[in-house]
């Protein structure tokens, strides 16, 4: 860097592109997060200074516009409070890596290390399916077409495992283990991989999908389990085809089951396996196994949100005069083009 450049989007850049990838060995939906935050922080600072993005410089990341990004996550975007503490701590990461390779912004970096993470509130919320919800949802697909018998058995072993959405993105044939006791192996966040075992029905319904989008799976087992095929070539499903789906099977069968709610999304389906399985009397210990959390207090949700739900039922079938009622509720160049400056530091 020469004296007077703008030193933000070479360190944007390097980090996104070299340190968090090849140094950190850092995981590609970990970097799709923080690029998130990053890209929308800039973005925000750009229309609130009314300049360029390429004019926006570390002078203008202080504490108090850091804070007041994430206050407009929340009350703006109507963003909760775990998804601002997730861009905050991107945030603070970048500018923590910052800080060890220009000392100016030292000073700044422990202000904002000071800044507490905002505590939740203690109401839990866990959006999630009824099984008729789900059924309706799944029965939409026509599978007398390629299309739908993949729409259809995407969805339901979805369901099945309790994946994230990049988790069965990312199966790939040699993944699938079909013998006496038929398993996928799946590869989640922070590199970690756990084996899920694959119910009777969804197995019979995945050796149909077989036979016709891998009717030689011996010959390919690299390929990725579910693929879209564009001008005659094979490209694997992205999030967002995902997202298009679920969304798209949701509005058909809210018009069969007013059920289904207004936004069908990939994360549903793994809250409503989780509830499910909770519900149906699975230890919560096994269904933190199940969905692959790293600490049991992250499933405990499922727990706090089945007594709400049962309290909330209580309520309903409770009188105004049961005398009960009262106890139920204990850059080095300059570019005009912001599209391609993004692109060129990482941010897109």
């Amino acid at each position: 860097m020469k004296a007077g450049e703008n030193s933000l989007f070479p360190l944007v850049h390097d980090y996104l592109k070299i340190y968090l990838p090849k140094q950190r060995n850092v995981s590609p939906n970990t970097i799709r997060s923080y690029r998130k935050a990053l890209e929308e922080l800039l973005d925000y600072v750009k229309d609130r200074k009314q300049i360029s993005l390429g004019e926006v410089t570390f002078e203008y990341l202080t504490t108090d516009m850091i804070l007041s990004f994430l206050e407009y996550l929340e009350s703006g975007r109507g963003c909760s409070v775990p998804t601002c503490n997730t861009r905050f701590a991107a945030i603070r990461a970048f500018m923590d890596y910052a800080a060890d390779r220009n000392l100016t912004l030292v000073a700044n970096l422990n202000k904002l290390k000071k800044v507490p993470f905002k505590k939740p509130n203690n109401t839990v919320t866990v959006d999630y399916m009824s099984m008729m919800a789900i059924t309706a949802v799944i029965g939409q697909p026509n599978t007398s077409t390629p299309k739908g018998l993949r729409d259809q058995f995407f969805m339901i072993l979805l369901y099945d495992t309790g994946a994230r959405v990049q988790e069965i993105l990312n199966i790939k044939l040699c993944d699938l283990q079909l013998g006496h006791l038929p398993k996928v192996t799946l590869f989640g966040k922070g590199r970690k991989t756990r084996i899920v075992p694959l119910m009777e029905k969804t197995v019979l319904h995945l050796k149909k999908y077989l036979l016709v989008f891998h009717p030689d799976p011996a010959s390919a087992t690299d390929l990725p389990l579910f693929y879209s095929v564009t001008h005659g070539e094979k490209h694997p499903l992205t999030p967002r085809m995902a997202q298009y789906i679920l969304q798209k099977y949701g509005e058909q069968a809210r018009c069969i089951c007013k059920e289904v709610p207004e936004k069908v999304h990939p994360h549903l389906f793994r809250h409503s396996r989780a509830m499910h399985l909770y519900q149906g009397g699975m230890d919560l210990t096994l269904v933190s196994q199940w969905l692959g959390h790293s600490q049991l207090e992250t499933t405990q949700i499922y727990a706090h949100a089945d007594t709400e739900h049962k309290r909330i039922a209580i309520a309903a079938s409770t009188s105004q005069d049961n005398p009960l009622y009262s106890k139920l509720n204990s850059a080095r160049y300059t570019i005009s083009d912001e599209d391609t400056l993004k692109k060129l530091t990482g941010l897109r």
